[in-house]
Protein backbone atom coordinates (compact mmCIF):
# COMPACT_ATOMS: atom_id res chain seq x y z
CA UNK A 1 0.00 0.00 0.00
CA UNK A 2 2.74 2.56 1.06
CA UNK A 3 4.49 1.91 -2.36
CA UNK A 4 1.82 2.60 -4.35
CA UNK A 5 1.20 5.83 -2.57
CA UNK A 6 4.75 6.96 -2.37
CA UNK A 7 4.59 6.42 -6.70
CA UNK A 8 1.15 8.58 -6.72
CA UNK A 9 3.43 11.11 -5.16
CA UNK A 10 6.17 11.29 -7.43
CA UNK A 11 3.53 11.36 -10.40
CA UNK A 12 1.81 14.13 -9.05
CA UNK A 13 5.21 15.79 -8.03
CA UNK A 14 6.54 15.47 -11.05
CA UNK A 15 3.71 16.62 -13.24
CA UNK A 16 3.50 20.01 -11.60
CA UNK A 17 7.12 20.60 -11.61
CA UNK A 18 7.55 19.60 -14.88
CA UNK A 19 5.19 22.63 -15.79
CA UNK A 20 7.08 24.93 -13.79
CA UNK A 21 10.36 24.04 -15.12
CA UNK A 22 9.31 24.37 -19.23
CA UNK A 23 8.43 27.82 -17.63
CA UNK A 24 4.15 27.75 -17.37
CA UNK A 25 2.69 28.23 -14.21
CA UNK A 26 -0.91 27.16 -15.47
CA UNK A 27 -2.33 30.59 -16.16
CA UNK A 28 -5.11 31.88 -14.07
CA UNK A 29 -7.03 28.77 -14.87
CA UNK A 30 -4.73 26.64 -14.18
CA UNK A 31 -2.91 28.14 -11.66
CA UNK A 32 -5.14 27.20 -8.63
CA UNK A 33 -4.85 23.35 -9.66
CA UNK A 34 -1.42 23.12 -10.08
CA UNK A 35 -1.12 24.99 -6.67
CA UNK A 36 -3.49 22.60 -5.00
CA UNK A 37 -1.62 19.33 -6.52
CA UNK A 38 1.76 20.83 -5.20
CA UNK A 39 -0.10 20.76 -1.61
CA UNK A 40 -1.49 17.56 -2.20
CA UNK A 41 1.91 15.63 -2.75
CA UNK A 42 2.90 17.22 -0.01
CA UNK A 43 0.52 15.77 2.28
CA UNK A 44 0.76 12.78 0.69
CA UNK A 45 4.16 12.49 1.01
CA UNK A 46 4.72 13.29 4.18
CA UNK A 47 1.93 11.11 5.62
CA UNK A 48 3.72 8.26 3.61
CA UNK A 49 7.58 9.39 5.27
CA UNK A 50 9.17 7.41 7.91
CA UNK A 51 12.05 7.24 9.51
CA UNK A 52 12.41 3.76 9.34
CA UNK A 53 11.91 3.04 6.19
CA UNK A 54 14.98 2.39 3.77
CA UNK A 55 16.07 3.37 -0.02
CA UNK A 56 16.37 -0.11 -2.17
CA UNK A 57 20.11 -0.35 -2.53
CA UNK A 58 21.83 -1.92 -5.69
CA UNK A 59 25.25 -2.95 -6.70
CA UNK A 60 28.18 -0.32 -8.08
CA UNK A 61 28.01 -2.52 -10.93
CA UNK A 62 24.23 -1.31 -11.72
CA UNK A 63 25.33 2.41 -11.46
CA UNK A 64 24.14 4.35 -14.63
CA UNK A 65 26.77 5.44 -17.22
CA UNK A 66 25.67 9.37 -16.91
CA UNK A 67 23.91 11.30 -14.35
CA UNK A 68 23.14 15.04 -15.32
CA UNK A 69 24.65 18.15 -13.67
CA UNK A 70 22.65 21.19 -12.90
CA UNK A 71 23.13 24.45 -11.49
CA UNK A 72 21.80 27.68 -11.20
CA UNK A 73 24.59 29.60 -11.58
CA UNK A 74 25.96 30.94 -15.64
CA UNK A 75 28.87 28.27 -14.91
CA UNK A 76 29.49 25.71 -13.02
CA UNK A 77 30.17 27.06 -9.91
CA UNK A 78 33.75 26.36 -8.19
CA UNK A 79 35.52 27.84 -5.38
CA UNK A 80 38.85 30.34 -5.79
CA UNK A 81 40.18 29.19 -2.45
CA UNK A 82 38.99 25.55 -2.03
CA UNK A 83 40.99 25.15 1.06
CA UNK A 84 39.16 28.21 2.83
CA UNK A 85 36.07 26.70 2.56
CA UNK A 86 34.18 25.62 5.87
CA UNK A 87 30.36 24.99 6.45
CA UNK A 88 28.77 27.25 9.12
CA UNK A 89 25.67 25.23 11.36
CA UNK A 90 24.05 27.54 13.44
CA UNK A 91 20.56 28.94 14.27
CA UNK A 92 18.76 26.68 17.19
CA UNK A 93 21.85 25.40 18.67
CA UNK A 94 24.26 25.40 21.73
CA UNK A 95 26.91 25.00 19.95
CA UNK A 96 27.70 26.36 16.60
CA UNK A 97 30.37 24.74 14.25
CA UNK A 98 32.68 25.80 11.59
CA UNK A 99 33.65 22.62 9.81
CA UNK A 100 36.44 21.79 7.29
CA UNK A 101 36.22 18.89 4.98
CA UNK A 102 38.86 17.24 6.80
CA UNK A 103 36.71 17.59 10.24
CA UNK A 104 34.07 16.19 8.15
CA UNK A 105 35.58 13.49 6.91
CA UNK A 106 36.75 12.17 10.23
CA UNK A 107 33.38 11.65 11.54
CA UNK A 108 32.17 8.26 10.89
CA UNK A 109 30.81 8.03 6.91
CA UNK A 110 27.50 6.71 5.43
CA UNK A 111 27.92 5.43 1.84
CA UNK A 112 25.13 3.55 -0.55
CA UNK A 113 24.33 2.55 -3.96
CA UNK A 114 20.26 4.27 -4.43
CA UNK A 115 18.38 5.60 -7.17
CA UNK A 116 18.01 9.31 -7.33
CA UNK A 117 14.99 10.88 -9.02
CA UNK A 118 14.69 14.20 -10.62
CA UNK A 119 11.66 16.03 -11.23
CA UNK A 120 12.40 16.42 -15.00
CA UNK A 121 11.32 12.51 -15.01
CA UNK A 122 15.08 11.00 -15.38
CA UNK A 123 16.50 8.57 -12.80
CA UNK A 124 19.82 7.22 -12.48
CA UNK A 125 21.84 4.67 -10.08
CA UNK A 126 25.13 6.18 -8.16
CA UNK A 127 27.12 5.87 -5.22
CA UNK A 128 27.33 8.57 -2.68
CA UNK A 129 29.93 8.78 0.53
CA UNK A 130 29.25 11.37 3.29
CA UNK A 131 28.54 11.89 6.86
CA UNK A 132 24.91 11.75 8.14
CA UNK A 133 23.50 14.87 8.65
CA UNK A 134 22.30 13.77 12.21
CA UNK A 135 25.86 13.36 13.40
CA UNK A 136 26.32 17.15 12.53
CA UNK A 137 23.15 18.52 14.05
CA UNK A 138 24.01 15.97 17.50
CA UNK A 139 27.64 18.01 17.41
CA UNK A 140 26.11 21.06 17.30
CA UNK A 141 23.22 20.05 19.90
CA UNK A 142 20.42 21.10 18.00
CA UNK A 143 17.55 22.70 20.89
CA UNK A 144 14.39 21.64 21.61
CA UNK A 145 12.33 24.12 19.37
CA UNK A 146 14.15 23.37 15.99
CA UNK A 147 11.59 21.86 14.07
CA UNK A 148 12.98 22.70 10.32
CA UNK A 149 16.32 22.69 8.58
CA UNK A 150 17.88 25.43 6.06
CA UNK A 151 20.55 24.53 4.03
CA UNK A 152 22.30 27.38 2.05
CA UNK A 153 24.51 27.16 -1.42
CA UNK A 154 26.64 29.39 -2.47
CA UNK A 155 25.28 28.51 -6.19
CA UNK A 156 23.85 31.98 -7.10
CA UNK A 157 22.03 32.15 -3.60
CA UNK A 158 20.06 28.42 -3.75
CA UNK A 159 18.62 27.14 -0.67
CA UNK A 160 16.27 24.56 0.23
CA UNK A 161 13.88 24.17 3.38
CA UNK A 162 13.28 20.60 4.92
CA UNK A 163 11.55 19.49 7.74
CA UNK A 164 13.77 18.01 10.43
CA UNK A 165 12.49 14.57 10.58
CA UNK A 166 13.58 14.41 7.18
CA UNK A 167 17.03 15.66 7.81
CA UNK A 168 17.48 13.67 10.62
CA UNK A 169 17.04 10.09 8.27
CA UNK A 170 20.07 7.77 8.71
CA UNK A 171 20.37 8.40 5.02
CA UNK A 172 20.24 11.95 4.94
CA UNK A 173 24.26 13.14 4.06
CA UNK A 174 26.40 15.42 3.79
CA UNK A 175 27.94 13.99 0.52
CA UNK A 176 31.59 14.41 -0.72
CA UNK A 177 32.02 11.83 -2.53
CA UNK A 178 30.01 10.13 -4.66
CA UNK A 179 31.13 6.87 -7.69
CA UNK A 180 33.72 6.79 -5.57
CA UNK A 181 35.85 9.60 -6.08
CA UNK A 182 35.91 12.68 -4.55
CA UNK A 183 32.71 15.03 -5.20
CA UNK A 184 33.28 17.53 -8.81
CA UNK A 185 32.03 20.98 -9.41
CA UNK A 186 29.56 19.51 -11.79
CA UNK A 187 27.85 17.57 -9.05
CA UNK A 188 28.08 20.00 -5.98
CA UNK A 189 31.80 19.93 -4.54
CA UNK A 190 33.27 20.55 -2.35
CA UNK A 191 29.57 19.46 -0.40
CA UNK A 192 26.19 18.55 -0.88
CA UNK A 193 22.98 17.20 0.99
CA UNK A 194 22.14 13.86 -0.16
CA UNK A 195 19.03 11.69 0.68
CA UNK A 196 17.75 8.99 -1.56
CA UNK A 197 13.87 9.98 0.08
CA UNK A 198 13.94 13.16 -1.66
CA UNK A 199 13.41 14.53 -5.40
CA UNK A 200 16.40 16.29 -6.74
CA UNK A 201 15.82 19.85 -6.60
CA UNK A 202 16.02 19.12 -2.81
CA UNK A 203 19.32 17.99 -2.71
CA UNK A 204 21.62 21.15 -2.23
CA UNK A 205 24.44 21.25 -3.56
CA UNK A 206 27.47 23.53 -3.04
CA UNK A 207 26.47 23.67 0.55
CA UNK A 208 27.98 26.53 3.13
CA UNK A 209 25.44 26.90 5.74
CA UNK A 210 22.92 24.76 7.72
CA UNK A 211 20.56 26.08 9.82
CA UNK A 212 18.30 25.18 12.42
CA UNK A 213 14.71 27.36 12.63
CA UNK A 214 11.70 26.82 14.49
CA UNK A 215 10.25 28.63 11.32
CA UNK A 216 9.30 26.64 8.42
CA UNK A 217 11.98 28.20 5.06
CA UNK A 218 11.11 28.21 1.97
CA UNK A 219 13.56 27.06 -0.80
CA UNK A 220 14.90 28.40 -4.42
CA UNK A 221 12.15 26.45 -6.36
CA UNK A 222 10.00 25.89 -3.47
CA UNK A 223 9.67 29.76 -3.31
CA UNK A 224 8.39 29.25 -7.31
CA UNK A 225 5.39 26.93 -6.38
CA UNK A 226 7.51 23.27 -6.60
CA UNK A 227 6.61 20.79 -3.39
CA UNK A 228 7.90 21.92 -0.32
CA UNK A 229 8.14 18.35 1.09
CA UNK A 230 9.30 17.16 -1.97
CA UNK A 231 9.73 13.64 -0.71
CA UNK A 232 9.71 10.02 -3.77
Amino acid sequence: MSRRVDRRSFVVSAAASLLAACGWDGGRTFRPVLSGVSRLNDWVSQLVFSSERRAPKYDPAERSRSFPAYHISAMTPTLAEPDTWRLEVGGLVRTPLTLSLDELRAIAPVSYTVKHHCVEGWSAIATWIGVPVRAVAERAAVLPEARYVRFDSFDSGYYSGWDLESAMHPETILAYGFNDQDLMPDHGAPLRLYAPHKLGYKLTKYLTRITFTAEQPGGYWEDQGYPWFGGV
